[in-house]
């Protein structure tokens, strides 16, 4: 499998706190990646690095097939290369229908002008159709977003993520707060996200990365600690130490 995001020797100090210590981290085309780790083991700070909010003193993040750095590219330039963000507090537009916040984010080139003026076309609309379907949210396209659960807008903000066909998804928590059907869900979505794109799911709930059934980095102290499957890290004795055992 390609390499599609390469980290190496990356190392943040933030007023003399290492924040991420000679990291490194790699993933494929489209493959699922949960990192996980206690409070404070840099996870956050990875993806400001990745999406360029926070720059390195050291090391090289690496992308695509033409090995583009994106240390010197702004957050904007690097959205637009196709990696996408999800917070852990969903923002969605609570005003605007579902159908609005997807025709919204879709992938259109369009300059202030077409926005201005901009009618959706019959493609655009089946192309939220099916990914409201995708989503889970396919009854709920007339409703105002702000009437959703937390859980849907969970969803309708990850749909506006694949609206704008990201390569990398990067994902904050997204288990954070849902019900058990809700998680359920989320899982299946996240899954089958990755199978035409890379994913990286930060999450503390062990539950829902035994779910997510993917290679797990662990994370500690801003380096990694340990890295496989769920079983095979959490059997290992440093992850016990710093992780488990609390």
């Amino acid at each position: 499998m390609s390499t599609l995001l390469e980290v190496s020797g990356v190392s943040v100090t933030f007023d003399g706190f290492r924040a991420i210590n000679n990291l490194s981290f790699q993933i494929g085309n489209a493959e699922l990646r949960a990192v996980i780790g206690p409070n404070g083991a840099g996870k956050t700070t990875f993806m400001d690095i990745v999406t360029g909010k926070t720059r390195p003193n050291e090391g090289r993040v690496i992308w695509g097939e033409k090995s583009v750095s994106l240390l010197r590219k702004s957050e904007a330039k690097i959205a637009q290369m196709g990696i996408g963000r999800k917070f852990q507090k969903p923002t969605v537009f609570e005003d605007q229908t579902v159908q609005e916040n997807l025709l919204m984010a879709l992938k259109n080139k369009r300059g202030w002008f077409g926005v201005l003026f901009y009618r959706p076309s019959p493609t655009d609309l089946d192309g939220v159709e099916q990914l409201a379907f995708e989503i889970g949210l396919k009854d709920e396209l007339p409703r105002k977003s702000g009437e959703l659960s937390h859980g849907q807008k969970q969803w309708l903000e990850i749909g506006m993520l694949l609206a704008q066909e990201p390569r990398l998804l990067l994902v904050d928590e997204p288990a954070a707060g849902m019900t058990p059907h809700e998680r359920e869900h989320t899982t299946e979505l996240l899954v089958q996200a990755a199978k035409t794109r890379a994913v990286v799911v930060v999450e503390h709930d062990m539950e829902f990365v035994r779910r997510l059934n993917c290679k797990v980095t662990v994370l500690h102290e801003g380096s990694v600690l340990a890295e496989g499957s769920l079983d095979h890290v959490t059997s290992n004795q440093d992850v016990i130490d710093v992780y488990l055992g609390r």
